[in-house]
């Protein structure tokens, strides 16, 4: 049996963080250490799936209610069957992930079947706000190679014109977290071609994507909310070219890693994303990143702090993680 520390964090964001669904001016996080017998511990945190109601305490009273049943090396299928997918599986596989590695003395990247470590090319995230600020943005973010611009029903094309227009040679990528119907999608698809966006995330409400079959779209779309875990990709596959695989959502590093598999074997594309958070958030999450064709892990980029032995950023090159972080 393993004793488990939990705490409620709230870190504060550089900026007023908004999407098309709300405004963030901190991201409260779920920290978790769970610890052997042997006094081994492993870590992990999770900021939930906010939109599906999670929150850091909703998260830590599950974890709660199954402690008495984990143990170091619980296998991945029971505890799929202890806590459903989301934030508080999450925090709790990636804390197990940490504490097998320190108890064994073998990475958790070596653990997941990777010969090594590469860095990826994490893209950085400009939120919704007025022509100036995103001007302004645009302009802070010359040295990021790959941007990913947030939209909404009404703000949209304008946006990516104005990226475009300060970074001439970056790469584009917009997110309209189920903003957009179908109609505004296919009236967009023309101008976000010619304006060189590579992929289009969550167009339309997660409920109502099936309309999606239909549509030959020029520019590939990647389902966020509405790809959960392995079981929702088989309806994905037939609607969407690329899934973005979240920790948070799918409940931890071991159902990525199997999500990953099954996405290729659909023959969808792979984009691995986050719901904010710190280095700690990041780490596991870098592991699936050597898998995947986009990378968006730019949590800390984002908020005014981070963790101590943090995950290096270099103009958009994000750095495997030390074994002091995590894993």
């Amino acid at each position: 049996m393993l004793t488990l520390h939990s705490t409620i964090e709230h870190w504060p964001m550089k900026e007023p963080f908004e999407i098309s669904r709300e405004t963030m001016t901190e991201l409260p996080l779920l920290t978790i250490t769970l610890t052997d017998q042997n006094g081994v511990s492993g870590r992990a945190e999770a900021a939930g799936v906010d939109y599906d109601g999670e929150t850091p305490a909703s998260m830590a009273a599950q974890i709660e209610v199954i402690l008495k049943n984990l143990h170091a090396d619980i296998a991945g299928d029971v505890l799929n069957c202890l806590l459903p997918s989301g934030g508080a599986r999450n925090a709790v596989d990636c804390a197990l992930w940490d504490l097998r590695a320190k108890r064994n003395g073998v990475p958790a990247w070596q653990s997941a079947g990777l010969a090594q470590l590469q860095p990826v090319l994490t893209s950085f995230t400009i939120g919704l706000g007025s022509a100036e600020e995103t001007r302004q943005r645009a302009r802070a973010a010359r040295n990021m190679p790959l941007i990913k611009i947030k939209a909404d029903g009404h703000r949209h094309i304008d946006i990516v014109e104005i990226v475009r227009d300060e970074l001439p040679q970056v790469r584009l990528i917009i997110d309209a977290n189920q903003a957009w119907d179908i109609h505004l999608l296919e009236a967009l698809l023309p101008q976000l071609l010619a304006a060189g966006v590579e992929l289009i995330e969550q167009p339309l409400p997660r409920h109502e994507d099936a309309v999606l079959g239909r549509l030959r779209s020029p520019i590939p779309l990647a389902a966020d909310e509405s790809c959960t875990d392995r079981g929702s990709l088989l309806a994905l596959a037939g609607r969407y070219q690329a899934v973005n695989i979240k920790l948070d959502k799918c409940g931890g590093l071991t159902e990525a890693l199997a999500m990953v598999r099954q996405a290729r074997e659909l023959g969808l594309d792979v984009m691995v994303g986050n719901m904010c958070g710190t280095s700690l958030g990041m780490a596991p999450a870098f592991l699936v990143a050597q898998w995947a064709n986009w990378t968006d892990l730019d949590g800390p980029l984002l908020q005014r702090g981070d963790r101590q032995f943090a995950m290096s950023y270099v103009d958009g090159e994000v750095h495997p993680p030390s074994s002091e972080l995590w894993g």
